[in-house]
C-alpha cells in the first residue's frame, strides 16, 4: 500500500471537478477506496425516512467522499495547493512543502 499524502485534520484544496478551488478540513480518509470526506466539499442531498432520531424525515445535506487525486494539501505560507516531499527527521518521516519547505507534521 502506498504512503498517504493526505491525513485526517489536514487543510486541502480541490483542484478539479465541480468543487475546484474550494478548500476544507479532512474529516476522514477512506484508504481502501482512495477517497476522503472533506468539510464543506462535495455536498450531496440525502432523503431521510422518518425515524425516532428524525421524526420529520426530510432532505439533509452532507459531505460525500471525494477522490484523493482531486485534492492537494493547502500550504498557508504559499497560499495554494502544494506537492509534498517526505523528509526524515531523526526517527520520524515528515511531510514538507516543495515550494517553501514548511513542515506539515509538527
Amino acid at each position: 500500500m502506498s504512503v498517504r499524502k493526505i491525513k485526517k485534520n489536514d487543510m486541502v484544496i480541490a483542484v478539479s471537478g465541480s468543487n475546484a478551488g474550494k478548500s476544507g478540513k479532512v474529516l476522514q480518509v477512506i484508504a481502501e477506496r482512495q477517497r476522503a470526506i472533506v468539510e464543506g466539499l462535495n455536498i450531496v442531498k440525502k432523503h431521510m425516512r422518518k425515524s425516532q432520531d428524525q421524526p420529520e424525515g426530510g432532505i439533509i445535506e452532507k459531505e460525500a467522499p471525494i477522490a484523493l487525486s482531486n485534492l492537494m494539501l493547502y500550504c498557508p505560507d504559499c497560499k495554494k495547493g502544494v506537492r509534498t516531499v517526505r523528509v526524515r527527521s531523526g526517527d520520524k518521516a515528515m511531510r514538507r512543502c516543495v515550494g517553501c519547505e514548511r513542515s506539515f507534521d509538527d
